[in-house]
Parts: structure tokens; sequence; C-alpha cells
């Protein structure tokens, strides 16, 4: 009986087209989801989040896909990814999958939000591992061994064409592109501009340090939340303010989150502006969230913060102050 190993998922440095031209490179489109990896063995599909967690039970409508390798163990790479009308990946769909773990409830969303598995890698196959062989070799080694099904599959990718992958992504509305060295191994738990993101939009994780109370028709409710990322040297620092793009839910799920976190100082290693500082509530900097934003101003503040959803699949100190590019940082070469 083959018993898996643990990986970790490789992780991609974000970037610009410019440093991912030329005949060396491979284009994916990014999906707007979660990170997983499927451990297929014994008849059985086990998940596993990028932070290593298992959510398995999260995602049901997925067992399916251990009869879709051959009856053959292997550890997949993937994005658990739903849609929504228009047949877009929506982050904000997949936020209830993401946090819910009641069988009953779970049972109710998969008829309401399905997701779809998005298959990119392949790290094991039986009893052998390949994250040494070059990307070409996992992905045809994937393509042959993943037949696709309702809930999974195996998106294209593009040799040399990452300018017209991106103008695509813009077209069809999806996050942008990673661009892989088709020479590269896969390196389990390390970031390596090997895989580089070009993004379409400008979002970011985010540790909550603390939120505002809310007034009008959030009253007694969070109102905004007091956001930071950690720099290279660990240190949390105060990153913006969020007041937008919250549901109701968002906000009850956030408040049963954050009170029980609540702590008497600032957690964050430099001052935070006195107009958001004054009657703040501080919180311990465990939860993560995403933000969407317009633009970065020069003391590294995001302007125009807005709300994506928590991230429960990312550990706080994943979220860097690297990943929030420079003011005047246009992320690629090809948006207008």
């Amino acid at each position: 009986m083959v018993r898996l190993p643990a990986y970790a998922p490789m992780l991609a440095q974000l970037g610009t087209l410019t440093s991912v031209q030329g005949p060396d490179w491979a284009v994916e489109m990014k999906w707007d989801g979660v990170r997983a990896l499927a451990y297929i063995e014994d008849g059985a599909v086990r998940l596993m989040s990028r932070n290593g967690k298992d959510i398995t039970i999260a995602y049901p409508e997925l067992q399916l896909m251990a009869g879709a390798t051959g009856g053959r163990a292997a550890v997949i790479d993937g994005e658990v990814v739903a849609f929504d009308e228009a047949g877009r990946p929506s982050f904000e769909a997949l936020q209830p999958r993401m946090h819910q773990r009641s069988p009953a409830a779970v049972a109710e969303l998969v008829k309401a939000v399905p997701v779809t598995f998005m298959a990119f890698d392949l790290l094991h196959l039986g009893d052998a591992g390949v994250v040494a062989r070059p990307y070409t070799e996992r992905r045809q080694l994937l393509e042959g061994t993943l037949t696709p099904g309702y809930r999974w599959q195996v998106p294209v990718w593009f040799a040399d064409h990452a300018t017209r992958a991106l103008e695509s992504s813009q077209k069809l509305g999806l996050e942008g592109v990673v661009c892989k060295r088709m020479s590269s191994p896969y390196r389990p738990g390390r970031r390596s501009s090997e895989w580089t993101k070009v993004k379409n939009v400008s979002a970011v994780e985010v540790v909550i340090g603390g939120w505002k109370p809310g007034g009008g028709r959030r009253s007694g409710m969070i109102g905004s939340l007091l956001i930071g990322a950690y720099d290279p040297h660990g240190r949390l620092r105060y990153v913006g303010h969020v007041g937008t793009g919250f549901t109701q839910a968002m906000l009850r799920d956030l408040q049963e989150l954050l009170e029980p976190l609540e702590r008497p100082d600032p957690p964050f290693d430099e001052a935070v502006p006195r107009e958001h500082a004054r009657d703040a509530h501080w919180a311990e900097p465990r939860v993560v969230g995403e933000v969407q934003y317009a633009e970065v101003t020069g003391d590294g503040r995001l302007r125009h913060p807005s709300w994506r959803g928590l991230r429960p699949d990312r550990d706080p100190s994943e979220a860097g102050t690297t990943e929030i590019p420079p003011s005047g940082h246009t992320g690629n070469a090809v948006a207008g």
C-alpha cells in the first residue's frame, strides 16, 4: 500500500511581464480561489490547504476525483474555485465554502455553490516523487494521469505567450497569469522567481490588527478594520483602514472572530494615525483577510482598500509587505 509523503506547495513571486518573456516560459491562468494539494490514495481524496490544514470535509464533491487517476496514488497541486453565473471564478462566492465544516451545512452549499478543482501540477505519482523533474515533464505526466471530470479540470497552458495570455485573462475577468520557467523543478514550500505571478487586480493579503465600531446601519457592529502586513524583519506595519466591501454576514463573522482576540494595545510596530486609532479596539494579529486597493502611497499605505474576504488558508506571517508593490508599480505591461 502506497503512503504518500507530505508536501508543501511551491509559491510564486509577484512580478511583471518584462521578466517572463521568451521561449523558456510557460504561462497559466491565475485562478481566484483556495490553493490545495490533493492526496489521492486508497480510493479517497484528502485536501490540504496552503498552510497545512485538512480541508477535505469542506469540499465533498471532489471525492469523486479519487477514480480519475486510473487507480494510481498521486499528489496533485491545484486551486479550488467557485464560478459565478457568468462562468468567472468568484472569490466572494467561495467564501462560505471556505469556512464551513458542518456536514449538513456543507451538503447544502454543495448544491448552491459547487466548486471545481483546477489541477496544474503533479508532485508524486505511484511510489515516486516527481518534484525534481522539469515543469514540462510534470505537466505531461499530469495530463496523462488525471482524467478530467465534472468537478475537476486540467487547464491549458501556453508557451511563450505571456502578453497575449494576460490580455486574454483580462477579457475573461480573471485575476491574472502565472508564468513558470519550463526547466524548473517543483520546489516544495519555497517562493521562487521561477514562478512569477502577474496580476490584473491589485489585491493583497493582510493581517487584522484592530477594528473601529460602526455607526448608523452598522451600529453595534464592526464599522471598519485596521490592517497590517509584516516587513522582511518581522515587524507588523500598519498599511491602512478598510471600511467597504463588507456584507452583513461578513461583519458578523468578523465580530465572532475578533472579539475573543481583543487586547489593550495596538499590535503594530509603528504608530497608527490618530484619526484611525481613536476609539479603536485592538486585536491579536491572528486573522488574515484579503483586500483590493487602488494604489500604494509613498509611506506604504493602501489607498481606497475594499474588503474581499477572510483567508483561513493563510498564516499571518504570509501577509507580507513584499507583496505590496511600491507606488508607481504598474504590475504588468498591458493593463489599461
